[in-house]
């Protein structure tokens, strides 16, 4: 989808929400689950048009990958038209017309676009990374399907060798880990555990375990994995909920005639509940850890319901 000015103003009304809430959550569940109306402080320093965040690492799947799977052999690419006819330069392997989410995140944190970590290169490591690949998953096998992808447990991997760079350009571990402690770290995993997992006929996980018990295998790794993250030295973390899944194209496409699949929507349910009750464990457990949840379900619920609000 292009990247309007409306949607810029819903999705500059929601950071603000969430940084504000970055600064003051302790030992509690955050979920941010509408726009605000009201305007959004600056996110930006008038005076010296630095950021408040020094940066922002991203890790995800098609949603927001920008272009980490261009180079390695998959199927899970975007890197032709008709995908970035509205981006300046054309195709680069975000699978949209324009911007993405985190592109429009970065821009109102005062940052440039965070570049994929298959192209960053220098000091641009110093603003951030994102790490995000099409068909990727908080399981290591998901998205096998289309052969080449980036997992959540490698993505990790890839910010390791990150710090390391980072470390060689800013002063040595200290100064890395001050700046690391200060950035915002983007998460948004999960729907191809179901899309290219779960509901796939030639994967054995929809035998091996029910909704609910493929939820609580899901965000036992997820759990693993952010709390890597958090002894990386992350402390700012927004995590995106998945959203109504039986209504994206590829399920309606299956049929049922052009309706949402109640039953796709209501396998994800487990999946949000528990993701929801580990960031409150997190935040509980985690000293100095401020973990935000993003209701991608109820947002979009209330776009669609208010149309007229987002000039939609």
């Amino acid at each position: 989808m292009a990247f309007h000015f409306r949607r810029l103003c819903f999705f500059s009304a929601l950071l603000a929400v969430v940084l504000q809430l970055l600064h003051g959550v302790s030992g509690q569940l955050v979920v941010v689950e509408e726009p605000i109306s009201a305007p959004p402080p600056p996110l930006v320093d008038l005076n010296t048009g630095d950021g408040i965040v020094p940066a922002l690492f991203v890790f995800g799947d098609s949603l927001i990958d920008n272009g980490n799977n261009n180079n390695i052999p998959s199927f899970a690419k975007a890197n032709y038209f008709p995908y970035g006819i509205d981006f300046n330069g054309g195709p680069t392997g975000r699978f949209c017309n324009g911007l993405t989410m985190v592109d429009g995140i970065a821009q109102l944190l005062g940052l440039p676009l965070i570049p994929a970590y298959s192209e960053a290169t220098g000091d641009q490591v110093l603003r951030g990374v994102n790490y995000a690949s099409a068909a990727a998953g908080i399981l290591p096998d998901t998205g096998g399907n289309f052969v080449g992808r980036i997992p959540f447990d490698q993505q990790i991997h890839n910010f390791e060798t990150t710090l390391d760079q980072v470390a060689s350009k800013s002063g040595g571990a200290v100064a890395i880990a001050d700046s690391v402690t200060r950035s915002l770290f983007f998460i948004g995993m999960g729907s191809n555990d179901y899309l290219n997992n779960y509901l796939m006929p030639n994967f054995p996980t929809r035998n091996q375990y029910n909704s609910q018990q493929f939820g609580d295998l899901l965000v036992q790794h997820y759990t693993d994995q952010l709390t890597r993250l958090y002894n990386l030295g992350g402390r700012k973390f927004v995590v995106a909920g998945l959203g109504r899944m039986g209504c994206i194209p590829s399920i309606l496409a299956q049929g049922n005639d052009g309706k949402c699949s109640e039953e796709v929507n209501q396998l994800v349910l487990p999946f949000n509940t528990n993701v929801k009750t580990m960031i409150s464990n997190l935040n509980q457990n985690l000293p100095d850890a401020k973990f935000i949840y993003l209701d991608i379900a109820h947002m979009f619920e209330d776009i669609v319901a208010n149309q007229a609000a987002y000039g939609t």
